[in-house]
């Protein structure tokens, strides 16, 4: 099943797909254009993956990392499907990074790679824009880098896990202004969402709705105000969002 979170009306409504109709936990049917997507998940813990690809490591000049470069975003970050990001004016590169998304559905403590799908509720998709004018270091980013507001659309789907057969094997795309500028394959990450899991919660414990960013592979290009960029995964959607000047978005 694919789920979502919206805004209807004045009232925010859990909703599905079915039939190719997004329909609300009240029953009702309405057309996608007619609602405000949020995030469709209230996240715990956000965790994000530096460098999980050594295609994109090649392309920013840095070796492949050996272990996981894990770092946190705050809450206040994540935008819905068909969001604005808000540029800053004085940046002079901003780039996209379309990213698989996992979403933990349990407690999860000192799991092993072979148990860690047991662990993952669903997936979804995030584009976790980087402004590099702001990067200290490649391997450890700085709050301005991947903490900005509104920088990280997410959505619009939440699909349940049982409904991704190999998440491992899916096709990553990202399109700017309807121009495909990124194709990866979540089988060339370096470290595998199990693989995550098991590491995370060796020291730490997880617990349902902490999310994972599993980072992107490379064609990062710098994108301008009035960009629309679509990051899409296969099986699990195409989410759409356009860049605005900071100090015209609303």
């Amino acid at each position: 099943m694919k789920r979502a979170r919206v805004a209807y009306m004045g009232s925010v409504h859990d909703a599905y797909e079915k039939d190719g109709e997004l329909r609300l936990d009240d029953g009702r049917i309405v057309f996608q254009h007619e609602v405000v997507w949020l995030p469709p998940i209230i996240p715990k813990t956000i965790f994000a993956l530096g460098l999980n690809y050594a295609d994109h490591a090649k392309e920013l000049d840095f070796k492949a990392p050996s272990e996981p470069l894990v770092f946190l975003k705050g809450p206040n970050t994540l935008i819905g499907h068909r969001g604005q990001t808000r540029r800053p004016a004085d940046v002079t590169f901003m780039h996209y990074e379309c990213e698989l998304v996992a979403v933990i559905g349990k407690r999860a403590r000192n799991v092993e790679t072979k148990d860690a799908y047991e662990y993952v509720e669903g997936y979804t998709i995030a584009n976790d824009y980087a402004i590099r004018n702001y990067l200290e270091n490649y391997y450890r980013p700085n709050l301005r880098v991947k903490n900005r507001d509104t920088c990280t659309p997410i959505g619009p789907w939440l699909v349940d896990a049982a409904d991704v057969e190999d998440p491992m094997n899916l096709i990553l795309r990202t399109y700017v202004n309807g121009k495909l500028t990124q194709e990866g394959s979540t089988k060339d990450m370096i470290f595998s969402i199990p693989y995550l899991i098991e590491y995370l919660s060796s020291f730490m414990t997880l617990n349902p709705g902490d999310i994972i960013l599993t980072g992107t592979p490379k064609g990062a290009v710098d994108t301008k105000v009035g960009d629309e960029v679509v990051t899409e995964i296969e099986g699990i959607g195409r989410l759409v969002n356009t860049i605005v000047d900071e100090d015209e978005a609303h």
